[in-house]
């Protein structure tokens, strides 16, 4: 058996079902040399029937003898082209022309599939008329062929010999869908048959890896007829020009055109660096990883030489693994998962690549080169498994500081990395660079801004009497970063509590900063016990005065003061009473709260549309509404509703069907409202604060009217003392009648009628006293011989605070007292 063994084919061929050509012999036969086919030129070839043949042996109609030697080097041969001395089914022996090609289908068993044109067709007929060609037929340098009306090739010049890796007298007879097992030849020849139809030529691009080459070739094909000088149709003719430079440069700047669009879409770095997998395979590498030194994942800036900081003591490099990509399924050729990290030899590519600073090239790659005595055991064992023969390391470099490394490897390709895949190389992965460094800068930015939200957000809701409440507090994931949004819920005199939810324009630090301020100026203004509409008034002149003083600071302009200038802020300020059941609320632009009853039934109450904080000149109103005990409040940022792709009644609806539904708590009622209620992807923060109102027992409350008559003094501690025992509080009564005796003398003597005495049982004991003045009074030293001044000295040293808060009737004055005895003022 003669012929010609080549170590490069085709890429693996789809079917092509030339069955039914009597024309062909063809015969397929698995990898274990039994026939698997038999068509009927193959039967007229040598005389067997298919149903004599079929599942017998190959090597029963050879009529030579094949050394063991060729036969163990068969199954590693891409294609085999020679001549054979075949036994004919009535004994005489038959020489043929073969061309066999070793087919790999994905998801089926290798085989041969073998072609011989048959005698006494045009293609062994030598006095035959030669079909019409130019005179260069020779001499041009594109690659030409003839083909007769049977799509049987009759002549081909040097550079199709060249290109096929054939020479004519081999492909002489067969059809081009025979001359290589490979769907776009088929692809052309159906694209001839056209020609021959139609009599118009036809141009056709084709893509294949042929025989000889390495990596993928394009030529760009021209299909002709061929007419004698009658015009009689009588073939035709292929030209092929290699478009291969050509294709390849498209191809590069197609991925860095894709490199451009596809990596940085997000400010993650993982999600960054996958997306450089991503783009990297299959289309430039068969298996990519993208590992970073650990101080970036951290999102700190790497130091100078950064490569150092994962330098161990030992010489080896630690890197942690934060994206990889395969063309096999499930990354099988990975050993480490994201997330994890490992340690690079020095003298491994990886590790050459961070000291260096500069790309590594390994374009025939010898694993025994590198030190696998370190890092993970079968890192190795992966890379003699899957063959790896070529591998690029490429250092992510950004700003002067080196973030990791991208390794480029191939396998399934035969083809290995070149200079220029090197420079491809590189610029994919200085550009994903930049995207990173970004997306760290901002994780490291996200990180401070959401610690200073944090830090300036209640950790936890103060004790009190009037609401029990929950709250969430979910910050943006966007490009914007964390927002300015806040809330509060802050003990008042009376057993009163406020609640209140506001947004500041703008994100990241400088509006976490601003928040800050604003939550401060709130609990300050409400320690003083000022109505809603007049704190939102006072907020309000305090967000102009601090767009003024950053439009007056003109030399220190920066980023600070360009958010500042632009100041802008919206707020819900509620006040609830649990003796009288009745809520106070205002709000400056702020979306207006829900309330749900105790039947379940879900509102939002009509509170006056104040403008937003900043714009000032316009007043806040306030409306008092009577919620039955055990109704729900929910204040919420408009983040919750809101978003560019959701309209603020789609929200205000999911957030009254949630708010409707049974729940066990109100942290429960505080998830589903998150999980249902929110846009996909919110594009601001979401602050959510929920309470159920409660009531004080009619029993926990006494109120006496008293005349201003300094005799009735001693008559309100009789009738204090009287209510004490009656709660069975007897310690307190020492240090409440004191209270009482000093606030009712105060009254009368320095304030207007009428008067009042009030006190509330809870967890502890609060005593009131309000009367018709408007001068507030105000704790003072009194000096040696002063007759006056140590009366509210010994309210505040005997009570836990006290305090002072106009209302429009007039002032009171509380205590607040313990009615444990082991509790100290």
């Amino acid at each position: 058996m003669e012929g010609r063994r080549d170590t490069h084919d085709v890429d693996p061929p789809n079917s092509v079902d030339l069955s039914d050509d009597p024309l062909t012999a063809r015969a397929v036969v698995d990898d274990h040399g039994m026939i698997a086919e038999w068509s009927e030129g193959a039967r007229k070839l040598l005389g067997y029937p298919s149903a004599q043949v079929i599942g017998r042996p190959a090597a029963d109609l050879l009529d030579e003898e094949i050394s063991a030697a060729a036969l163990r080097g068969l199954p590693a041969l891409p294609r085999w082209s020679g001549t054979v001395r075949l036994r004919h089914q009535d004994g005489h022996r038959v020489t043929a022309r073969l061309l066999a090609h070793h087919r790999q289908d994905e998801g089926s068993a290798p085989d041969w599939l073998l072609f011989s044109p048959l005698a006494g067709t045009a293609a062994h007929d030598e006095d035959a008329e030669k079909l019409p060609v130019w005179g260069f037929y020779q001499a041009t340098c594109c690659s030409l062929e003839t083909y007769d009306t049977n799509l049987r090739l009759r002549q081909a010049n040097q550079f199709a010999e060249r290109a096929l890796n054939l020479s004519e007298a081999e492909m002489r007879g067969l059809r081009h869908a025979e001359l290589a097992a490979h769907p776009e030849f088929a692809r052309v020849e159906q694209r001839m048959a056209q020609v021959l139809e139609t009599g118009e030529a036809q141009d056709v691009e084709v893509e294949v890896r042929v025989s000889g080459e390495i990596r993928k070739q394009a030529w760009s094909l021209s299909l002709f007829p061929l007419r004698n000088e009658k015009g009689v149709l009588r073939g035709v003719g292929l030209s092929a020009h290699d478009m291969t430079e050509q294709y390849w440069a498209r191809t590069r700047l197609q991925l860095l055109n894709d490199a451009g669009t596809r990596i940085g879409t997000t400010l993650s770095v993982a999600r960054t660096a996958q997306e450089l997998a991503d783009v990297a395979v299959p289309e430039f590498a068969d298996f990519a990883t993208v590992d970073l030194l650990p101080d970036v994942e951290r999102a700190e800036t790497p130091p100078p030489g950064a490569a150092m900081s994962g330098l161990t003591a030992d010489g080896t490099f630690l890197l942690r693994r934060v994206a990889q990509q395969s063309v096999l399924p499930g990354v099988a050729e990975a050993v480490l998962r994201p997330g994890e990290v490992d340690s690079y030899a020095a003298n491994s590519p990886t590790a050459e690549c961070l000291v260096t600073g500069r790309p590594v090239l390994h374009a025939a790659f010898d694993p025994d080169s590198a030190d696998w005595s370190v890092g993970h055991p079968g890192r190795e064992e992966s890379v003699r498994a899957f063959g790896i023969h070529s591998v690029m390391a490429v250092p992510l470099t950004a700003r002067g500081h080196t973030l990791g490394v991208v390794v480029f490897l191939r396998h399934r390709r035969p083809e290995s990395f070149s200079a220029g895949d090197l420079l491809l190389a590189e610029e994919i992965t200085a550009r994903a660079a930049v995207c990173i460094d970004n997306a760290r800068r901002y994780a490291r930015e996200r990180e401070t801004a959401l610690a200073l939200q944090t830090a300036l957000l209640p950790q936890r809701l103060p004790a009190q009497p009037a609401v029990e409440a929950a709250f969430r507090y979910l910050p943006t994931d966007t490009l914007a970063g964390v927002g300015g949004d806040w809330f509060d819920l802050i003990p008042l005199s009376g057993a009163r509590v406020a609640l209140v939810v506001g947004d500041v324009v703008g994100h990241g630090v400088q509006a976490s900063a601003i928040m800050g301020r604003l939550r401060t100026a709130v609990r300050t203004l409400a320690d003083i016990d000022l109505p809603p509409d007049e704190l939102l008034t006072h907020l309000d002149d305090l967000v102009i005065r601090l767009s003024a003083d950053a439009d007056a600071d003109g030399a220190a302009w920066d980023q600070a003061a360009e958010m500042a200038t632009g100041l802008g802020a919206t707020c819900l300020y509620a006040v609830y009473d649990p003796v009288s059941r009745v809520c106070t609320l205002s709000r400056a632009g702020h979306p207006v709260p829900a309330v749900v009853s105790p039947a379940g039934d879900v509102s939002f109450l009509d509170v006056p549309a104040g403008p937003p904080l900043g714009l000032g000149g316009l007043p806040f109103e306030t409306i008092e509404v009577t919620l039955p005990e055990g109704s729900l409040l929910a204040l919420y940022s408009d983040g919750l509703v809101e978003s560019r792709d959701q309209d603020i009644d789609e929200g205000t609806a999911r957030l009254r069907n949630a708010l409707a539904g049974p729940v066990a708590s109100l942290d429960d009622l505080c998830d589903l409202v998150l999980a249902t209620v929110p846009p996909k992807d919110p594009a601001d923060d979401i602050a959510l604060l929920v309470a159920r109102t409660q009531a004080l027992d009619p029993g926990d409350v006494a109120t006496w009217e008293l005349p201003a008559d300094p005799a009735v003094v001693a008559g309100a501690r009789k009738l204090v003392s009287a209510q004490l025992e009656a709660w069975h509080a007897q310690e307190a009564s020492f240090a409440t009648e004191l209270v009482v005796s000093e606030l009712v003398t105060n009254a009368i003597r320095h304030a207007e009628p009428p008067i009042r005495l009030r006190l509330l049982r809870g967890r502890h004991l609060i005593c009131e006293v309000s009367d018709a003045g408007n001068t507030a009074p105000h704790l003072r030293r009194a000096r040696t011989y002063d007759e006056g001044g140590r009366g509210l000295l010994l309210v505040a040293q005997v009570s836990r605070g006290w305090g002072t808060r106009h209302t429009n009737t007039g002032k009171t004055i509380w205590a607040e007292l313990t009615l444990d005895p082991s509790e100290s003022p």
